[in-house]
């Protein structure tokens, strides 16, 4: 995929960053751009602020200098040369007044979004008091985008800034986001930068940008509307689950700082939608890539966990079938999360594997670890073999297995009648033959197909296989 060149881009990024509405008497830059960052190794750097207009500024970092001039709207942009990764360094911005910010790392920083399993702490998941004791990694660094809905897009949000991580500040951290960055620290040796925007109980709708809907035909219903979202409640507060509202303020104040991808856990609020959610997604993905100008911008997410939801029992079902649909779109992953699930609670705790399975997709995808096994079975295809079908995976070239040792369960099996009956499910090979005693001429298999489906097919790598239905056209 070509990519435009970064400094052809500039104009574009620039005019993303509002208008300054009142004069400056002093240098300003906006909250991502702090002490203790992290900035993206081996990408060009972006650096902006605000500045009294036509007043002189000069950006300098590990021996790059760069000088411009704010417009007449007060606002000024520089894109530093490429680093590699290490530090610390020291970035210096001076105009009318001057900034340092000390303890700059240069390494992977990713944007950690979504609903409350992203939002979910540290000290909330599992094995909190060994975890938080054993957090001294002065190379991780986490930054907290607070909720703050917005009409327009903003061009800044007040935060507490980049914390170090170290046992008094993990306990706060996005804890996917944090074991997902402490394996790649582990893997690449290099510093890791989080970016924690996500509010619990989100929908997907106020994350997406207008540019995400106006791409999505499906989504025609919202774009013809856009001018009427963000909305306000009777009493005058902005509807943050109205579609924009966390867009305009939570992440387009992060545009056009610099990121690897980004990790996204949400769907839980929009369960019910099925393949709609899908096109959400689409619009999602499609809409930050475009922001950010990066058509290859890695974005890999989690697939929910099963729960006893008050809904249909096949509801969730079709919200799994609409994630693994997009996978679809290039540069996407999915952590399959059957396996690490409790029925009863929404938030399961164990997000010390959640995190390492995104990371494993990352490694493998964006950092180029070739041999590595980073995804669960995934259905590939199916034969019917007189009173049997045949099924056959993608990632399940080393071998599958049962997880607890037992006969394969959750498959169902229909004939022409298509009525589902409880199936035998064996492993031949790479492939596995389902049959039921009472179906001689079988149409279709269904696997894991309810709410609290945890089935037990993985992998010989210990990666499990999520629902899916052989019968959906």
């Amino acid at each position: 995929m070509i990519r435009k060149p970064f400094l052809a881009q500039l104009p574009l990024l620039a005019s993303l960053i509002l208008c300054s509405e009142y004069v400056r008497a002093e240098t300003k830059l906006p909250s991502i751009l702090g002490e203790n960052m992290v900035l993206q190794r081996d990408q060009p750097l972006p650096i902006w602020g605000w500045e009294n207009p036509g007043e002189k500024v000069t950006v300098s970092l590990d021996g790059h200098k760069l000088t411009t001039r704010a417009d007449d709207q007060g606002q000024w942009m520089v894109a530093l040369p490429a680093m590699k990764a290490g530090g610390p360094h020291r970035l210096t911005v001076s105009g009318s007044s001057t900034i340092t910010l000390k303890n700059i790392l240069i390494g992977e920083v990713w944007l950690c979004s979504g609903q409350s399993n992203m939002e979910w702490t540290v000290a909330k998941s599992n094995d909190a008091e060994k975890e938080i004791a054993a957090g001294q990694h002065p190379r991780i660094r986490h930054i907290k985008i607070p909720h703050r809905p917005a009409l327009t897009p903003q061009n800044d949000v007040p935060t507490d800034g980049w914390q170090i991580c170290t046992p008094e500040t993990v306990t706060g951290f996005t804890a996917v986001g944090y074991y997902f960055g402490r394996h790649l620290l582990e893997q690449l040796d290099v510093p890791v930068g989080l970016v924690g925007s996500n509010w619990g109980g989100t929908r997907i709708e106020p994350w997406i940008p207008p540019t995400g809907f106006e791409q999505t035909p499906a989504l025609k219903d919202i774009t013809d509307h856009l001018k009427d979202f963000p909305s306000r409640n009777d009493q005058g507060r902005i509807i943050h689950q109205s579609p924009l509202a966390l867009y305009n303020g939570m992440i387009h104040p992060l545009v056009p700082y610099a990121i690897r991808g980004a990790i996204w856990y949400q769907g839980e609020s929009n369960n019910g939608e099925g393949m709609l959610y899908h096109e959400k997604m689409k619009a999602l993905i499609n809409g930050w890539r475009s922001t950010w100008q990066r058509d290859d911008m890695p974005f890999y997410f989690v697939q929910l966990a099963p729960f006893r939801y008050e809904r249909k029992a096949n509801d969730l079902p079709e919200i799994w079938e609409a994630q693994q649909e997009t996978l679809s779109l290039p540069h996407t992953g999915m952590a399959i999360t059957t396996d690490i699930s409790n029925l009863d609670d929404i938030h399961p705790k164990n997000k010390q594997e959640v995190g390492r399975r995104l990371a494993l997709w990352a490694l493998a995808k964006t950092y180029d670890h070739d041999q590595l096994v980073y995804s669960g079975p995934l259905f590939k295809s199916m034969t019917i073999e007189t009173n049997q079908i045949r099924i056959a995976f993608d990632h399940a070239s080393s071998g599958l297995a049962s997880r607890n040792g037992k006969p394969l369960n959750w498959f169902t099996i229909c004939g022409q009648d298509k009525k589902f009956v409880e199936a035998e499910a064996r492993i031949d090979g790479t492939t596995v033959v389902v049959h039921a005693e009472t179906v001689s001429s079988p149409l279709a298999v269904r696997f894991g197909w309810d709410q609290l489906a945890e089935p037990n097919l993985i992998n010989l790598e210990g990666l499990p296989a999520p629902p899916f239905r052989t019968d959906r056209d």
